[in-house]
């Protein structure tokens, strides 16, 4: 990619995905939570090496590798699904929330702390 004043690259998206709009695994989302499982990186183009190589140091969604690489949320979503085939990187799901606490249970606590006073 060659750099440009503005600080964006001259090749276009789906030049870095090879066409593809679309990843090869629908379960993937911007919060969905990657790591690298394979520290080898030889043989993968420079977006998918620079993506590895930031998932290395934890977990990332997939939305803060888009903004680390530069690229659009789907761009990134088609380079992660070929890491995960290829065994480079492994995706989960993030946990689910807990959701909002009964209105009893909350009663409870509350005439809990009151009866400490």
């Amino acid at each position: 990619m060659t750099p440009v004043p503005g600080g964006r690259a001259l090749v276009r998206s789906h030049v870095v995905t090879g066409g593809r709009g679309t990843p090869s695994r629908n379960t993937l989302d911007h919060v969905t939570l990657i790591t690298a499982s394979r520290e080898d990186v030889e043989g993968l183009e420079p977006e998918t090496r620079r993506l590895v190589r930031l998932c290395l140091g934890g977990w990332l969604s997939v939305a803060e590798a888009a903004v680390h690489l530069g690229l659009p949320v789907s761009v990134t979503k088609v380079l992660v699904a070929d890491l995960v085939d290829s065994g480079h990187v492994t995706a989960t799901a993030p946990a689910a929330p807990a959701g909002a606490p009964s209105p009893q249970l909350l009663k409870d606590v509350l005439d809990g702390l009151r009866a400490l006073l």
